[in-house]
């Protein structure tokens, strides 16, 4: 029931509105990058959504590793297509948009794969700020605060085991690695479960447009960003 609302599914294909779309990364995701604000032009997908998705359709194994190598646009038609190798990929018009290797076994335990979808979703709305703004600030280095540029890359998931429940997912360690107007950064976190460390995990996106790090216009970057929560979270 997680993500009904935020999916179509039609003779096997999936779609995603770019109201839905919009929904999820804001009510689920605390996610308010403007590429999945409902009316932006080039409007994708959420890459969590693509994420939770192939959990639920094709269940979670061992290890899995996403790379976002294309983007789903929104109500554009796609699928999750098993390759010959036991890999997956996700296909829209005709193009790869995610490609997904995974090893190890396979469950389809719906409960444990809403409750890590729904932690690994809140996880990932934390990155701006409370993240990224830090390691900004330790390189000297901002986003462009007039087209503030973050690109998910990939994201990998490895469980011990499968044996737990009720599990939260913790902040491990983050770094960036900055090149001219480039920035890759690395967020590590640890899933937790009944006191103990039951799996780990990193999510690894691109800064683009770098440029020498201001206070005001980055004060101002996240007073806006802060307001447009706000006035979602009131309407």
């Amino acid at each position: 029931m997680l993500l009904a609302p935020f999916y179509k599914e039609s003779n096997g294909l999936l779609q995603v509105s770019r109201q839905q779309g919009s929904d999820f990364a804001k009510s689920l995701a605390n996610d308010f990058n403007p590429l999945h604000d409902f009316d932006a032009k080039r409007f994708v997908v959420p890459g969590d959504l693509l994420f939770s998705l192939t959990l639920k359709k094709m269940g979670i194994s061992e290890k899995m590793r996403f790379d976002f190598v294309g983007m789903v646009s929104g109500d554009a038609e796609f699928s999750i297509v098993p390759q010959d190798d036991g890999q997956l990929e996700i296909i829209s018009k005709e193009k790869s948009c995610t490609k997904i290797q995974r090893c190890g076994d396979v469950i389809f335990n719906e409960k444990l794969i809403e409750d890590i979808s729904l932690e690994y979703v809140k996880f990932s709305g934390k990155t701006f700020p409370g993240i990224l703004l830090p390691l900004m600030q330790q390189q000297n280095v901002m986003i462009n605060p007039s087209r503030p540029m973050v690109m998910y890359q990939s994201m990998v998931i490895e469980l011990n085991e499968f044996n737990f429940s009720e599990p939260t997912i913790e902040l491990a360690k983050q770094e960036i690695n900055v090149e001219g107007k480039r920035g890759d950064v690395s967020i590590h976190f640890n899933i937790v479960a009944d006191g103990k460390v039951v799996g780990c995990g990193e999510k690894n996106f691109l800064l683009s447009g770098l440029r020498d790090y201001e206070e005001d216009a980055m004060n101002t970057l996240v007073k806006d960003y802060e307001a447009t929560k706000s006035t979602y979270l009131k309407s």
